[in-house]
């Protein structure tokens, strides 16, 4: 066991009383003012890295040192960078032995590789008795999945430097097995050496205070592997690795690296590591371990590398003697360690005929006198930033916590009715009909449309002169002020009048001669209202579609963060149900209104006798084209000359002066009759019927598809969505809160951003200590 002396002074090492300097650091609105006020220098344009002068003013450095402590005890290392020494070096390259040689205890002893996780020491110098706090900090799970910050006390304090190898080998077993309970590697008398883990990034912490010691913090890491042995795991060389790189990547990490002398320098992988990350060597302190193993003849190479001639670091490579595991197993004591060390430097060549500035690299107490200044002097150079990234972290976790769902509500009933009111005051909002663009009723608006021309374009396409005389006919212009547009007909599908007289004759029975039944204009306008069944259909459907995806939008704006997401998938079930149940009432009405329009009527008589007047007119005008009023009425294709219009006034000035009122459009009524006027009564009568029912049907068919569906997917949702889900039932409570249960995910990311929240609120509060 190694005591702890108080280093002494070294000899010849320049003063630093000129170097005093003094900080501060201002904070946001959520952070208190913080001014440290520090004899360390810190010049931020220093370009040589930290470290480079000296502090005598051991109370501040105590400070800093303590301070940063205690904000690693918060755990908030893990969401700001904080400053550390981290202690690296290759598998045996002496590392344990230096850790030892400045805490002053026996670290355990095992064949293979002694350290598998972290192990945190943080020295402070007390004017109380010696003792030893012993703590395990998890973060990872098992399989290395990031956990909750949990900082466990193992056992008691201890106040015998003989108890703490066995405890520190218990409490690295605890962590290599992070699912048991930590008391049962307390408690065990016959430690097991099964883990679950071969290395892990849960570390031990040993706080460690008494009159004898040096204020100083520091990591050490497991050592690097070159290769496993037979039963090892390859794996385990770049878990190693990436254990050590996750502290020294970081910009405030000071690496100490060890470097044993009875090893070709370039061969050792820690050297090329730290060089990878501080490339500038500008936060590296290099240690070289065991030079009483130098080969004969290599000593001029180390002797290089201490002068900072090679590789060189701009807080210099030290140099560090050691006990030999003989000394160790005699029980040789830190004091005679250290008076070993000092004798062996000051006898043995060549490192007593250094150069006497080279002789402050030289023993272990003059290294951690230093790493002590060095990490107070970059705990205050950082103090100002760190203070800005616990702001800014804590403004970031804030408003991460805002985004998650709100946590479920402690009456869960009454949220659940509450989050369905909305739901149904929004739906009804929605159907009612709103003044955005992307409205459900704007959206639905442009296919009733297309609806209604679909049903215009099923115009019975009559042609009034036989089929062997067939001619180019203009259109009615009597229709061009109602419909707009007209539209396509359907002119594969021409319907000739001598086949309409046809059909006629062939329908007749018992009648007169001028005489035909009502069935061939029924058969006609059945032959139409059939073509309707398509386009009415297919506008429903783009209807529901329209409503089903508008639903399903509605629905996860009110319920896709609500609970663990089933209830969203429920609701959307319940939902489409009562949809489908609209739907399938909408198409009952819509085949009832086909169904009415199977036997034709109309109430609307001046309606239709004065559109079959017009057409057959119209009809026969396009028969005859002998006189000049017959072509005047074809639409006056050809300029008329001025004797002939002449005429055409004449003759309607004559029946206005015997009391007749007519037009032009008027005149074809005075020609003689057709032998085949009684088909051009039966095409009038259809196509008069068409206008008067085609209407009828593009009105009827939108609004019942509105009232049935749009309209009625609100009336007794509400109910629908109670029964559904069964929250009015004697397990409504249970239901509701189910409900309401969220998702793991979420109470996954909450947890983590509440034990977040607790760790910078903690860390604030020791800056506030500092005020």
């Amino acid at each position: 066991m190694f005591p702890a002396i108080a280093p002494s002074t070294p000899r010849g090492r320049r003063s630093d009383s000129a170097t005093s300097s003094m900080f501060t650091a201002e904070s946001s609105e959520s952070f208190p003012s913080i001014r440290v006020t520090s004899k360390v220098a810190v010049d931020d344009t220093n370009d040589l890295g930290v470290g480079l002068s000296g502090s005598e003013d051991s109370g501040n450095r105590k400070a800093m040192l303590q301070l940063i402590n205690r904000l690693r005890d918060t755990g908030v290392q893990t969401d700001i960078d904080l400053p550390m020494i981290a202690v690296i070096g290759n598998q045996s390259a002496g590392k344990s032995s230096l850790i030892e040689s400045i805490s002053g205890i026996t670290l355990p002893r095992s064949s293979g590789t002694c350290t598998r996780c972290p192990t945190e020491c943080k020295l402070s110098q007390s004017e109380s008795p010696w003792k030893c706090l012993v703590k395990l900090h998890f973060s990872t799970d098992a399989r290395g999945v990031p956990i909750p910050v949990k900082v466990v006390s193992f056992g008691e304090p201890i106040t015998s430097k003989s108890e703490v190898e066995d405890r520190i080998r218990r409490a690295q077993r605890a962590i290599l097995n992070p699912s048991n309970d930590p008391k049962q590697y307390l408690e065990e008398e016959d430690l097991s050496d099964e883990s679950e883990v071969s290395f892990s990034k849960n570390y031990v912490s040993l706080e460690i205070s008494g009159p004898e010691l040096t204020d100083l913090s520091f990591v050490d890491l497991p050592g690097l592997i070159a290769s496993v042995s037979r039963a090892g795991d390859d794996r385990d060389i770049e878990l190693v690795k990436s254990l050590v790189t996750s502290y020294i990547e970081r910009p405030s990490c000071v690496i100490l690296l060890t470097v044993a002398c009875e090893t070709d320098f370039e061969n050792q992988g820690a050297h090329h590591l730290a060089k990878q990350y501080d490339p500038d060597g500008k936060r590296t302190v290099g240690v070289l371990t065991k030079p009483d193993r130098i080969p004969a003849g290599d000593e001029h190479a180390w002797l290089r590398i201490l002068r900072n001639e090679t590789e060189p670091l701009s807080n210099n490579w030290y140099c560090v003697k050691q006990p030999s595991s003989q000394d160790v197993l005699r029980g040789i004591t830190w004091s005679e360690a250290r008076r070993q060390e000092n004798n062996w430097f000051s006898s043995t060549q060549p490192w007593c005929s250094l150069e006497s500035q080279y002789h402050q690299f030289l023993r272990t107490s003059f290294l951690v006198r230093r790493l002590s200044v060095i990490l107070s002097e970059l705990i205050a150079k950082r103090l100002p930033k760190i203070q800005e990234e616990l702001s800014n972290a804590y403004q970031e976790t804030e408003l991460k916590l805002r985004a998650l769902p709100k946590p479920p509500s402690s009456d869960p009933v009454g949220e659940v009715h509450h989050i369905l009111r909305n739901f149904v005051r929004d739906l009804e909002r929605r159907v009612a009909g709103t003044p955005e663009e992307d409205g459900l009723l704007q959206t639905i608006r442009p296919h009733q449309q297309d609806f209604k021309i679909a049903i215009r374009r099923t115009t019975p396409a009559f042609v009034p002169c036989e089929k062997a005389y067939e001619k180019e006919l203009p259109e009615p212009e009597f229709l061009a002020h109602e419909d707009g547009s007209y539209g396509e007909v359907d002119v594969d599908h021409k319907i000739y009048v001598d086949e309409v007289l046809d059909r006629a004759q062939n329908a007749r029975t018992r009648e007169l001669p001028d005489n035909y039944p009502f069935v061939v204009q029924h058969a006609y306008i059945k032959q139409i209202i059939r073509k309707w069944k398509e386009p009415a259909m297919d506008f429903f459907d783009e209807v529901q579609a329209i409503l089903k995806a508008d639903l399903a939008k509605l629905v996860d704006q009110h319920f896709a963060h609500m609970g663990n997401g089933n209830t969203n998938q429920a609701i959307q079930m319940v939902v489409n149900d009562h949809l489908d149940e609209a739907a399938e009432r909408t198409k009952e009405r819509i085949q009832w209104l086909l169904d009415l329009e199977d036997n034709p009527t109309t109430l609307n008589t001046h309606y239709y006798s004065d559109y079959k007047d017009k057409f057959l007119a119209y009809y026969k005008a396009c028969r005859d084209e002998r006189d000049l009023v017959t072509k005047l009425q074809l639409g006056r294709q050809a300029k008329r000359s001025d004797e002939r219009e002449g005429l055409i006034s004449t003759a309607l000035a004559g029946l206005n002066n015997l009391g007749i009122t007519v037009t032009a459009v008027d005149l074809p009524k005075l020609l003689p009759p057709d032998p085949i006027e009684s088909a051009l009564n039966i095409m009038a009568s259809v196509r008069a019927y068409f206008q008067v029912s085609y209407k009828r049907f593009a009105d009827m068919v939108p609004m019942a598809i509105d009232h049935e569906m749009v309209l009625g997917i609100q009336k007794g949702i509400d109910k629908a969505i109670q029964e559904g889900l069964e929250i009015t039932g004697p397990n409504g409570y249970e239901r509701c809160k189910g409900m309401l249960e969220e998702r793991i995910g979420v109470v996954t990311a909450r947890q983590e951003i509440l034990e977040k929240m607790k760790r910078l609120r903690a860390a604030r509060q020791e800056l506030k200590r500092l005020m």
